[in-house]
C-alpha cells in the first residue's frame, strides 16, 4: 500500500484500552516508553495492511465454519475487517503509529468497531504464524509487478536490437578487442541476463506458495482449525507441513533478495558499459538530456548520474541480502524477535530493484545510438585474428597450427606499424602460410566475420533475428497484469 501520512489529524482517532499490547496481560506495569519505540515495526510492515486484513478475513471464516467461533460473530468480523480496507483505501483512516505493529491496528481498530466479537478474531493464531502468512501475502502481490518490469525492459532492448541487427559493435574480452559482433548481440545479451532474473523470481514465487497460518506460535492448536480452507481462500497452492518450520522460515525472504541482487548485479554491469559507453573515447551512445545531469563548476558536462546510481545502489541490495543471512545464520527454531528485522532489508532490496528497474528502462529507451562510432570499434586491434585462425582450418590445417599463424600474421602486422591484418600485402601473409590466398582479404572484413557467425546463439543477423523472436515470445506468453 501506499506510504501512509504518521498524521491522523483529520481521521479517524483509535484510542483506548483495545490498543493496548496484545501481550501486556502477563505483565503488572506497562513498558518503558522508550522500549515501545525500539521494539514497534508498524513503520516498515504498515505496507502489508491490506494482506494482514485479508488473512484475518480467511481466517475469520474458517472460524465460523469449524463453530470455534458463532457465524453471526464470523459475519461481523468479515464485514469490520471490510469497512477498515475501504476506508484505508479511500483515506478515510489512517494507520495509528501508537500501535505495535500492523496486525495490533488492524485487530484493535476492527473491535472499535464491531465490539467483543473482534477480540475472536486472534483465536487459533499467533503473531508468528500471522506475520510469516502477510510476508507470503504481500509477496505474491507485489512481485508480479517486478516482473512485469523486467519483461518492458526486456522488450525495449528486444526493440533497439531489432533495429542494430546489421549494427557492427566489437565484443570485448579483459576489455580488449576480442571478435566483430553487433550492437543487437550485446544488447540481447542483457536481455537473457534479464529473462534469467524472471524466471529465479519466478521459482521463488512457487516456494512462498503455501500458507502457514494455523501453524501457531510453532506446535499448532488443539482447536479445529481447517489450515486448508485458509490456504484455499487465500489461493494458496496448499499448506506448509511442519508447524515448528512455518512459523521460523524465513526462507523466502532470504531467497527473493538473493534473486534481486543477482538481477542489480547485471543492472550494475550494464550500467558500467553505459557509463563507458558514454565517454568522450568511446562515444557509442549519446544519453538523453532528460537522463543526465551537469556539473556545478564545469558547464560543459553532461554526466550519466542515473547509470551511476543504480550502479551505486548495487551495494545497498548486497548489504541487504548479508543482513537477513547474518540475522537468520544463528537463530534456534522457532521464533524469535531478531525475525522482525527481516522486513527493512527484503523491503528495501525489492524498492531499490523496483525503481532501478523503472529508470533504467526510461534512460535506455531514450537513448541515441551513434552507429559509426560503434562500426568504428570494429576497425583495428586484430579482432579477426580468430577468423585467420578458422579460414586456415576450413583448408585443412589444424587449428592449433592454425592459431600460431594467426598469430604470426598479428606480429608481421605490428612490427610493420600496421593495426590491422588485412593491410599486409599477400606476399607477406604466404610468408605466414601458402594456404592464404587472395580470398582471405573478403572473408576477414568486420563485417564478413560478423556475418560468418551463424552458430545458434551468435551474432549474426540470422541468429540475432531468431534470439529476438524467441525473448518477444517469452515476454509475451508471461506478462503478469
Amino acid at each position: 500500500m501506499a506510504q501512509t501520512n504518521k498524521s491522523n489529524a483529520g481521521h479517524s482517532a483509535i484510542t483506548g484500552d483495545n490498543h493496548k499490547a496484545l501481550w501486556s496481560g502477563r505483565f503488572a506495569e506497562g513498558p518503558d516508553a522508550a522500549a515501545v519505540e525500539f521494539e514497534t515495526s508498524i513503520y516498515v510492515d504498515e505496507r502489508m495492511a491490506f494482506d494482514d486484513i485479508h488473512g484475518s478475513m480467511a481466517h475469520a471464516k474458517m472460524l465460523g465454519e469449524q463453530g470455534i467461533i458463532s457465524k453471526e460473530e464470523s459475519k461481523s468480523i468479515v464485514e469490520g475487517l471490510s469497512s477498515i480496507e475501504k476506508d484505508l483505501a479511500d483515506g478515510k483512516l489512517s494507520i495509528d503509529y501508537s500501535a505495535e505493529d500492523i496486525h495490533s491496528f488492524v485487530e484493535a481498530t476492527l473491535t472499535d468497531r464491531i465490539g467483543e466479537a473482534g477480540k475472536k478474531l486472534h483465536t487459533g493464531r499467533s503473531r508468528n504464524d500471522q506475520i510469516a502468512l502477510d510476508e507470503r501475502l504481500y509477496l505474491r502481490r507485489v512481485i508480479p509487478t517486478l516482473q512485469d518490469n523486467i519483461i518492458t525492459l526486456i522488450e525495449t532492448l528486444v526493440k533497439i536490437a531489432s533495429e542494430n541487427r546489421e549494427t557492427l559493435l566489437t565484443g570485448y574480452t579483459h576489455m580488449q578487442h576480442a571478435q566483430p559482433g553487433t550492437l543487437a548481440q550485446h544488447l540481447l545479451a542483457w536481455s537473457f541476463m534479464l529473462r534469467r532474473d524472471w524466471s529465479r523470481i519466478e521459482d521463488s514465487l512457487k516456494r512462498v506458495d503455501f500458507s502457514p497460518l494455523g501453524s501457531g506460535a510453532l506446535q499448532g492448536s488443539t482447536l479445529p482449525l481447517d489450515r486448508m480452507m485458509v490456504a484455499r481462500e487465500l489461493g494458496f497452492s496448499g499448506i506448509t507441513e511442519n508447524s515448528l518450520d512455518s512459523s521460523s522460515d524465513r526462507d523466502y525472504c532470504l531467497e527473493f533478495t538473493s534473486d534481486f541482487a543477482i538481477l542489480q548485479s547485471h543492472l550494475s554491469r550494464m550500467c558500467e558499459e553505459i557509463v563507458l559507453w558514454s565517454t568522450t573515447e568511446f562515444a557509442f551512445i549519446d544519453l538523453s538530456e532528460r537522463w543526465s545531469t551537469g556539473s556545478s563548476i564545469m558547464p560543459q558536462k553532461k554526466n550519466p548520474d542515473f547509470a551511476e546510481l543504480i550502479r551505486g545502489r548495487t551495494g545497498k541490495v548486497y548489504g541487504d541480502l548479508i543482513n537477513l543471512l547474518t540475522m537468520v545464520k544463528g537463530l534456534p527454531l522457532a521464533y524469535d524477535r531478531d525475525m522482525q528485522e527481516d522486513k527493512a532489508p527484503l523491503f528495501d532490496a525489492l524498492d531499490t530493484v523496483q525503481n532501478n528497474i523503472t529508470v533504467f528502462t526510461a534512460m535506455i529507451s531514450s537513448a541515441k545510438w551513434n552507429v559509426q562510432n560503434l562500426e568504428k570499434s570494429c576497425e583495428g586491434g586484430f579482432a579477426n585474428a580468430t577468423d585467420v585462425a578458422e579460414y586456415l582450418v576450413r583448408k585443412g590445417m589444424p587449428f592449433r597450427t592454425a592459431h600460431g599463424v594467426a598469430a604470426k600474421c598479428v606480429r608481421m602486422a605490428i612490427d610493420s606499424g600496421l593495426s590491422r591484418i588485412e593491410d599486409l600485402p599477400i606476399e607477406k601473409l604466404k610468408e605466414a602460410s601458402d594456404l592464404i590466398c587472395d580470398d582471405i582479404y573478403s572473408l576477414i572484413t568486420p563485417r564478413a566475420c560478423m556475418e560468418g557467425r551463424k552458430t545458434a546463439g551468435g551474432p549474426s543477423p540470422e541468429c540475432t533475428k531468431v534470439q529476438i523472436e524467441t525473448l518477444e515470445k517469452f515476454c509475451a506468453e508471461n506478462r503478469k497484469l
